[in-house]
Parts: structure tokens; sequence; C-alpha cells
């Protein structure tokens, strides 16, 4: 082999050395939430008058008894679900933007719940419902973190003295994932933060108040990210780099989220995010069969990617467009065919 050879063969290697490490570095940096391109139809505003969701109890409780119950409750869109690990909450309505929303809106989603566990049997612990933004059945199948993901919604909190009596986890924006950890590939995590509440005590000098949490960090532990002395609305988002990490920001207000607004970046449980399955967002309370949950308003919960290099949004899309609009127009045929479950807003 001749010296002219060895050198240019060592000058090759050097260079896919630092490539890669560039790479590496460029995917570990975080990505504000909301940056690349917006996936319309993976996202809901409530604008239409007629947005809908159809209970159908007995919901879930699969997470407690096994019992998935189906079918599940769903949207006259097609794009919420109730999962099958717990029910729907018991309250889900669009409802006109509480002051201060978004400049130009004129819906959101509020939601509550009262009986989070096994339906009939109240456990008088703290359960959760959920509610699943599945743009996964839009699409045709999940994003793969090579897309750079991220997903961002505006939540309304309400004045403390409007929130369930109890200190504690009441409102989470969760996602949907696939990762690989500790040996495994393919397994199911769910990063996210959380709104927890803490009474009036002599600790916080009687003041209610409200903390944001991130779930989580590498061993799986909740971090405290943000104090919260004052309701209203703020904005909270996630993202997803091709190293597998999440990354979480979040303001007050319903501004867009910038990179001041950065909380944290983990790699939850240990785990390397592979690919993003939907968008959903869990509400708490105590399950006595009495009190409700705080009642929660979101607004425009939405998702965006960063297409690869070379690549459409199109690549996306599994299902072909008249697939998706067959698939719709079912969902909405099953809806009207079903009796409609009166809803009251919910009373303290």
């Amino acid at each position: 082999m001749s010296r002219s050879y060895r050198v240019a063969v060592a000058s090759l290697l050097a260079y896919l050395l630092i490539i890669t490490a560039t790479q590496s570095l460029r995917a570990s940096q975080p990505i504000v939430p909301g940056t690349g391109e917006f996936l319309a139809d993976c996202s809901d505003d409530f604008e239409d008058e007629n947005w809908s969701y159809n209970l159908r109890l007995p919901k879930s409780s699969h997470e407690q008894d096994d019992n998935q119950r189906s079918p599940g409750g769903i949207s006259a869109n097609g794009l919420w679900h109730e999962g099958a690990k717990r029910g729907t909450p018991d309250f889900v309505r669009r409802i006109p933007t509480l002051p201060g929303g978004i400049e130009g809106s004129t819906g959101a989603l509020m939601f509550a719940t009262k009986n989070s566990g096994i339906p009939g049997r109240p456990s008088n612990e703290q359960q959760q419902d959920d509610l699943l933004m599945m743009f996964n059945r839009r699409l045709g199948g999940p994003i793969p973190v090579n897309w750079q993901p991220s997903c961002t919604v505006r939540v309304y909190l309400p004045p403390f003295d409007q929130w369930e009596n109890r200190s504690g986890p009441s409102f989470g924006m969760r996602a949907d994932c696939i990762g690989t950890g500790k040996g495994k590939s393919g397994e199911p995590y769910w990063p996210g933060m959380f709104l927890l509440f803490q009474q009036p005590n002599a600790r916080n000098s009687n003041v209610a108040s409200a903390k944001i949490t991130v779930r989580a960090n590498q061993r799986g532990y909740d971090v405290r990210s943000l104090d919260i002395t004052e309701p209203g609305w703020w904005t909270m988002g996630m993202s997803f780099t091709s190293d597998g990490q999440v990354h979480y920001y979040a303001h007050a207000g319903v501004e867009d989220l910038t990179a001041d607004d950065y909380l944290m970046s983990s790699f939850p449980y240990g785990s390397r995010c592979q690919q993003f399955n939907n968008f959903f967002f869990n509400v708490a309370n105590w399950d006595n069969g009495r009190t409700w949950s705080t009642p929660w308003v979101i607004d425009d919960p939405k998702v965006f990617v960063i297409p690869p290099p070379g690549q459409t949004v199109a690549a996306l899309h599994r299902l072909k467009p008249k697939t998706q609009v067959q698939n719709q127009n079912q969902q909405q045929r099953t809806q009207a065919s079903r009796p409609q479950t009166p809803l009251n807003r919910p009373q303290r």
C-alpha cells in the first residue's frame, strides 16, 4: 500500500469523523417547538362551530381492570379519540375562546372529568382520563424522529379558586412515543409536562399557586421547572431531535414559543425516541364519584415537522387523500347514528 494511498484513506476517515460529530452535535441542539412545516390535517383549532365529541359510555379503564369497553369516544372530525388505557374525560365540549386567547380565535376546547377510574366503582384515589389527538390515524402511521417533529398547545389556567380543592397533578400535555433504551427497542413511553396545584397553606404564605413539572429525566423522575403565581393563558411545547432527545418549552401568554422559553432536554427513562405516535392530554382528579376535576381549556394543539433532506411532507401520508375522506365520512355517519350523551358544564 503506497504512502499516498494511506494518507488519502486517513484523510477520508478524519473527514467522516468530523461530519459524524457535526451531525451529532446538530441533532442534540434543542429545536423550538413550532419550527418547520405545520401539519394542518394533524392539528385542530376548534373554529368549526359544529365541532363535537361523542362519549361512548361506559368508558375504558384498562389500566385498572384490563377492560377497554370498546368502542371508545370519538370526535366528529375523527381526530380525537378515547384511549384504550384510560377513559375519556366526562365533559368534552367546544366553547367560545376565553379572554386573552389567540387573536382571532373564536373556539377552544374545554374538558373535565368526574368518574376517572373504573366506571361505577369510585376508588377514592387520584385517577386520570386521557384525550388523544391521534394524528397517526390521519397519516396512516407515526412520525419518525428523523423528521424532528414538535407539538404546541395553548392552555388556560383558571383562577386558582376554580381548581379542584386538592394539591397535586391536574393537567398534562403528553406525547405517545416509541423509543429504544436499556437494550430494548420498540418500547412505548410518554414524555410530557404537568400542571400541579398547590393549595394555600402556611408553607406558601396561604397563597395558592401552580407549577410545571417535566416528565421525565433519564431515571424516570419528574423534574420541577416553573412556579406559576398568576392564572391565565400559557403556551407549552415539546420537540424531538433526531438523536432521540425530548426538549421542553413553556411561557405565559399565547405568543409563539422562542428559544428563551427553553426549560430542559432529556432522554426520558433513558429512552431515545424513535417515533412520535400521537399527542394527548391528561386530566386528573380525586376519583370519589362526587367532585369534578379542574375545568381545562386548550386551543390550537398543533404538530410540526422538519422534513429530512430530499423529503416532502407528502411522504408522511401513508393514506391516500381519498381514503382519508372516506374514513372521516364513515366516522361521521357512525356518530350520527348513535344517540348523543347530554353534557352539562361541571359544577364544583
